[in-house]
């Protein structure tokens, strides 16, 4: 029942989505086509996401999401959202570090900055500002497409002649219409007393719909909604980013060393094994900007020869990982899971499964990197894939490691069509980037383990077997049931003994009426 009711509502939304399209045609290309940009419109007719974005963040009322849709394409197209690139944003914008998008909250959302003592209210720069911000934004959404943003305002030293009302309604504006269900959280962080009435303001402009996502912190009450791994030292935080430009600070996956990527070779990587407990470290980047002074980032490849790739036994490596049942259809590569790998504490659930799948008809090159190597091996992290051909790569948890909501993947492909005999090395170093296919994951845990490790938070959360989680699985139901029929039983002695008071209050007030009656009975 609880399927087909699960179907019935897929059926539902599907058809909202093209009543949303058609209408739109219908009623709003008709005789305006030159109000939007025709990449956006064209976005609109072939991915099902954006209309379903408009509809969700309005509740499914599609009167509502076409009015978003247009007033959408309209802002778009005035700005030039499609077309905005880095060097349209005057340079010293990026250079004060006013906005930036640097790590993760507890949930897992990136986090978008704003330091507030670095705005001044400006006239004569407002438009440039507010493309500023378009300019970030767009630049996530095509990078983290679907993934929603945690805004925090940092008002430390900040005080009203750094507060430009005009700048701040139009960031939220971007959340409410511009781009809808990409806002998680909106922090105000140690926001100064005097501001007080300039922020009821403020949450007037957020309406109903965003109204819950609005949370004032102090220094330390920020720390409930982000960890101080990701927090500046002055929130309390033990966070080493320092802004600086270029390059443009963005996600996990940045600080190149070189215009093409990372450079390490496979010998290299392996005389590391042994002094590095078998990890890499490699400096990596996806982005194209060149940084002034290359920095160490995190990430893992598990570097194998392709010869050594072939020998391995693929059923026994690959038993016991979480099977992808989503795909994401790609350019050079098929990619499985789609968007999440899903991990947990059993275990069954300490490894996932990455399926590539190569869709062209040359050789393509791939590689995979997590934002945590010190917690997952990946293998084969770097290797090659046959025209038509699947490969199946192994992302496990090492050790004791558990999954976090910050942890990311990235996977990246290239076609070589100059031959299989190239050394992978020598092609990632030569390969342009406008070649390379790129495609992230996040990292999921599995509810039923973070259920059980509250339940249970004061003991050791152990699960050797899939029987042992199944066994604290009906435990856990257990403690749920007699929870409830304690509160029942509770609620059942309340009553009993509510009915017993009045049993006695209506014993003594017949025994009175008895008495009061004797008395008159008797003769004067």
């Amino acid at each position: 029942m609880a399927e087909q009711d699960q179907q019935g509502g897929e059926q539902d939304i599907e058809k909202k989505i093209e009543e949303t399209k058609q209408r739109f045609k219908n009623e709003f290309l008709q005789d305006s086509t030159d109000k939007y940009d025709s990449r956006d419109v064209e976005r609109l007719e072939t991915d099902d996401t954006v209309a379903e974005g408009f509809l969700t963040w309005r509740m499914y009322v599609v009167d509502d999401a076409l009015k978003m849709i247009d007033e959408s394409f309209q802002w778009r197209k005035e700005f030039g959202v499609n077309d905005l690139t880095e060097s349209i944003i005057p340079k010293w914008m990026f250079e004060t570090g006013a906005v930036y998008l640097h790590g993760y909250d507890k949930e897992g959302n990136k986090l978008f900055w704003f330091k507030v003592k670095l705005h001044t209210k400006d006239a004569k720069t407002i438009v440039d500002k507010k493309k500023y911000v378009a300019f970030w934004l767009e630049r996530y959404a095509k990078k983290e497409p679907g993934m929603p943003l945690t805004v925090v305002f940092d008002m430390t030293d900040s005080g009203l002649s750094n507060i430009d009302m005009e700048f701040v309604k139009y960031v939220i504006h971007c959340f409410k219409v511009y781009y809808p269900k990409f806002l998680a959280k909106m922090i105000i962080v140690d926001m100064p007393w005097i501001m007080n009435a300039a922020w009821k303001i403020v949450k007037s402009w957020l309406g109903p719909e965003a109204i819950s996502k609005l949370k004032f912190a102090s220094k330390t009450e920020v720390h409930t909604f982000i960890g101080p791994e990701y927090l500046p030292p002055h929130m309390g935080g033990t966070d080493p980013f320092k802004y600086s430009y270029p390059p443009l600070p963005d996600d996990d996956f940045q600080t190149p060393i070189c215009d093409n990527g990372p450079i390490v070779s496979e010998d290299e990587a392996e005389s590391k094994e042994g002094d590095m407990d078998s990890k890499d470290a490699l400096e990596s980047s996806y982005s194209s900007e060149v940084a002034v002074k290359p920095k160490k980032v995190n990430f893992l490849e598990d570097s194998l020869r392709s010869e050594d790739n072939d020998k391995l036994d693929t059923s026994a490596r690959t038993k016991g990982a979480r099977k992808p049942l989503t795909t994401f259809k790609g350019p050079l590569l098929d990619v499985s899971p789609a968007e999440e790998l899903s991990f947990g504490s059993g275990e069954t659930e300490k490894k996932s499964l990455i399926i590539l799948s190569n869709v062209t008809k040359n050789q393509v090159a791939f590689k995979v990197r997590t934002t945590a190597p010190e917690k997952y091996r990946v293998k084969p992290s770097s290797s090659s894939c046959e025209p038509g051909a699947s490969i199946d790569i192994v992302v496990s948890l090492h050790g004791g490691s558990q999954a976090s909501p910050q942890d990311r993947f990235l996977v990246m492909a290239a076609e070589m069509e100059n031959g299989v005999s190239q050394e992978l090395a020598q092609f990632w170093k030569e390969v342009p980037k406008t070649k390379i296919m790129e495609h992230r994951l996040r990292c999921h845990v599995l509810e039923s383990v973070r259920a059980t490790t509250t339940i249970l938070k004061d003991g050791p959360v152990e699960t050797a077997s899939s029987g042992q989680q199944d066994l604290n699985t009906a435990l856990m139901r257990l403690m749920a049931c007699n929870s409830r029929v304690e509160q029942k039983l509770n609620t059942c002695l309340w009553v009993q003994k509510v009915l017993i008071g009045l049993v006695l209050v209506l014993m003594t007030l017949n025994l009175l009426c008895l008495y009061l009656l004797g008395t008159s009975q008797k003769p004067s």
